[in-house]
C-alpha cells in the first residue's frame, strides 16, 4: 500500500504543474491527501461514487475518479472543477496513482518472493514461476550476506543499506528476522570473493562511519541459480555463528574461509563431550591458567616456532621450554609434535565451541 505521505506528494506536484487541486480518498470516503485550501464535505460523494457502476464522474463542482488494484476498487480521486481540461487532469493524475500502486505492489511482492526464497519456504515450480512473473532473473550468479548490528534489531540499518544498494535494483536488501537485515547480490560473471570481501568491508565502513551502527558482516558462497540463493543464505548465517564463536576478534566473516571451525560448528554435542574426556584424562581446560593459555595461543600463532613464540612472550628459550614440558606431563600431548598441536588445537576449539552452545539462546 502506499503510503499517505507518497499520496500527498505526488498531488502537491501535480498540482504545482496543472494548477489544479486535487484530493485521493479511500472507498469509505476518508481523505487520505488533498491539496484543497479548505475542508469540504466529499465524503459521501466519494463513497456514492465508490458504490456506483461509473469510472468517472463529475458532480459538486468536482470530478471523480476510480482507481483500481486488479479490479478491486483502492482509491478515489477527485480533482476540483468541471471543465474538460480538470477532466484530462484528473484522468492523467489517476493513472500516475495506480502507475506507483502497481510499482509499490511489484516491489512488496518482489519482497516477499524474496524472504520466502531465503527460508526455503517455496516449491521450486513456484520459485521459477514467481521470479518470471516479477521480471528477476534466475540464471545470474549471486550472493547473500547477512549483516547483523550489534544491538539486534535497528531500523535504521536497514535504511542504511537500501540506500547504499538503491541504485542496484537487480540487488535485494530485506529482513527475514528481528537480528538482521540480509543483502542478496547480483554478481557479474568476472566477480569473484576479493570483490565479495571487498562489497563487505563497503557495507561495514558505511555501517560504522555514516550510520554510527557497531555490525558483524557474513556471506555464502556465490551460487549460479535462484533456487540455490536459500543455500547461500544458510552458508552465511552458519559463517555469523561460528565467527561468534572462534573469531571473536573478526568483523567480516565469510562462509569458505571458516576452515575446522565449520566442521566442528556441526559436530553433536554428545560427541564433542566424549572427545574432550578421552583428550583431557586427568585435566580440564577450565583448569589452564592464563599464562598457559597465553602460551598455548602464541605456539600456535608462531607455527610452533620455540624461538619465535620465547621472543614474543619476552621469555627465555628455556622457560617456554619448561612450560610446554609440563603442559606435555598434564595432558600427555607434546605441542612441539605436529600431530600432537593438532590435536590439542582441535580440542581447545571443540571447547570453546561446547561453552557458546551452552550460553546461546535457541
Amino acid at each position: 500500500m502506499i503510503s499517505n505521505q507518497v499520496l500527498q506528494g505526488t498531488i502537491d506536484s501535480l498540482k504545482g504543474i496543472t494548477r489544479v487541486d486535487i484530493a485521493i480518498a479511500d472507498i469509505d470516503g476518508k481523505v487520505l491527501a488533498s491539496t484543497l485550501a479548505e475542508e469540504q464535505e466529499i465524503g459521501d460523494m466519494v463513497v456514492s461514487f465508490a458504490n456506483s457502476q461509473a469510472d468517472s464522474q463529475a458532480a459538486g463542482g468536482f470530478q471523480f475518479f476510480k482507481i483500481f488494484d486488479e479490479h478491486q476498487l483502492e482509491y478515489v480521486l477527485i480533482a476540483r472543477g468541471d471543465t474538460d481540461d480538470v477532466y484530462m487532469v484528473g484522468k492523467l493524475a489517476a493513472f500516475q496513482i495506480q502507475t506507483l500502486l502497481v510499482a509499490y505492489k511489484e516491489k512488496f511482492d518482489k519482497d516477499n518472493f524474496i524472504k520466502n526464497l531465503l527460508l526455503d519456504n517455496l516449491l521450486l515450480v513456484d520459485i521459477y514461476n514467481r521470479a518470471k512473473k516479477l521480471h528477476i532473473d534466475i540464471g545470474v550468479r549471486r550472493a547473500v550476506f547477512i549483516v547483523e548490528t550489534k544491538n539486534g534489531a535497528d531500523s535504521g540499518a536497514l535504511e542504511a543499506l537500501k540506500t547504499l544498494f538503491a541504485v542496484k535494483t537487480k540487488d535485494f536488501v530485506t529482513a527475514v528476522d528481528e537480528k538482521n537485515v540480509i543483502i542478496v547480490k547480483e554478481l557479474k560473471p568476472t566477480e569473484s570473493y576479493e570483490d565479495l570481501m571487498r562489497v563487505a568491508e563497503t557495507v561495514l565502513d558505511m555501517m560504522n562511519t555514516e550510520a554510527m551502527i557497531q555490525a558483524k558482516v557474513s556471506f555464502g558462497t556465490i551460487v549460479n541459480e535462484i533456487k540455490e540463493v536459500s543455500r547461500s543464505y544458510k552458508e552465511a548465517k552458519m559463517a555469523l555463528e561460528v565467527g561468534k564463536i572462534f573469531y571473536v576478534d573478526k568483523d567480516i566473516i565469510a562462509y569458505n574461509s571458516l576452515g575446522i571451525g565449520r566442521l566442528i560448528y556441526q559436530l553433536p554435542i554428545p560427541l564433542c563431550k566424549m572427545f574432550i574426556k578421552e583428550i583431557f584424562t586427568d585435566i580440564s581446560p577450565d583448569e589452564f591458567d592464563e599464562e598457559t593459555l597465553a602460551t598455548i595461543n602464541k605456539f600456535f600463532e608462531n607455527n610452533l616456532n620455540v624461538s619465535e613464540t620465547s621472543r614474543q612472550l619476552y621469555i627465555h628459550r628455556n622457560t617456554l621450554v619448561y612450560r610446554l614440558d609440563k603442559l606435555e606431563r598434564s595432558t600427555g600431548l607434546d605441542l612441539r609434535v605436529f600431530d600432537d598441536a593438532i590435536t590439542f588445537k582441535i580440542a581447545l576449539m571443540v571447547v570453546k565451541y561446547m561453552k557458546y552452545m551452552e550460553t546461546v539462546d535457541f
